[in-house]
């Protein structure tokens, strides 16, 4: 696919890898339907550098929370950009919690924004990418791979969202790939220490952090070099998954 003039819709792009992906697609000719829910100043920012890129840039209010208007997003962007060529599913929360305190909300919060979210999303866009021969590419995570005491509820949405991505694309084939992209520590939390950040590094084979760059470079070759690629997870961890 050449991505110069193409439209897509990119959730959870006001922050962090979204925005990433937001900007390389920009960066690659795209016009942009940016999707944001809490985070409105980095949602209008994301827009500000996809309008200096020279692209168009739509921002798009929605709590994907909610299935309805997980459902309906698709169609809002089509309607600004006149079309929808890419979705690419990457809102997402990630909260520690120990097992003993996850509770019936807090577990429902991550698997339906995690996961349920990226399922009626695409089902809103599937009408709209298969007369454009479109692509979809999910966020999934590392965690989808290994299980972290702290975060299991993370751990289940994201292995959740390989799984989906295999099912849509034995759906949506042959006229739409959907593939997934499984990020390593590219982005560690705010709240982690240096020690932390320095134990992540030392411990990843390739002996470095990632950035967000490694991921949208995963994600543009889904896009762009992928034509004969459908329901794979394409893991970006400098090697985390094999030490």
């Amino acid at each position: 696919m050449d991505l110069s003039g193409r439209r897509a819709l990119v959730t959870g792009a006001g922050r962090r890898v979204g925005r990433a992906i937001a900007l390389g697609l920009a960066n690659a000719g795209c016009d942009l339907a940016i999707h944001y829910h809490g985070a409105r100043e980095g949602a209008e920012t994301t827009a500000r550098d996809v309008r200096a890129a020279g692209r168009r840039a739509a921002v798009l209010p929605a709590d994907l929370a909610d299935a309805a208007a997980a459902r309906a997003l698709a169609d809002r962007a089509a309607a600004e950009l006149g079309g929808l060529d890419i979705l690419v599913n990457s809102a997402g929360i990630m909260v520690r919690q120990r097992v003993e305190d996850v509770t019936p909300d807090s577990w429902d919060a991550t698997l339906d924004l995690n996961l349920r979210a990226y399922f009626f999303v695409a089902q809103g866009a599937i009408r709209h990418l298969r007369p454009a021969r479109g692509r979809i590419v999910n966020l999934a995570d590392v965690a989808g791979f290994e299980p972290w005491p702290e975060y299991v509820p993370h751990n289940v949405s994201k292995a959740g969202v390989v799984m989906l991505t295999q099912g849509l694309a034995r759906a949506f084939a042959p006229e739409v790939t959907v593939n997934a992209v499984a990020p390593g520590a590219v982005l560690l939390p705010d709240e982690w220490d240096n020690a932390t950040r320095e134990h992540f590094a030392r411990t990843t084979p390739l002996g470095r952090l990632g950035s967000p760059d490694d991921v949208v470079k995963a994600v543009r070759y889904l896009l762009e070099g992928g034509d004969y690629v459908t329901g794979t997870t394409l893991v970006v961890d400098g090697g985390r998954l094999i030490r």
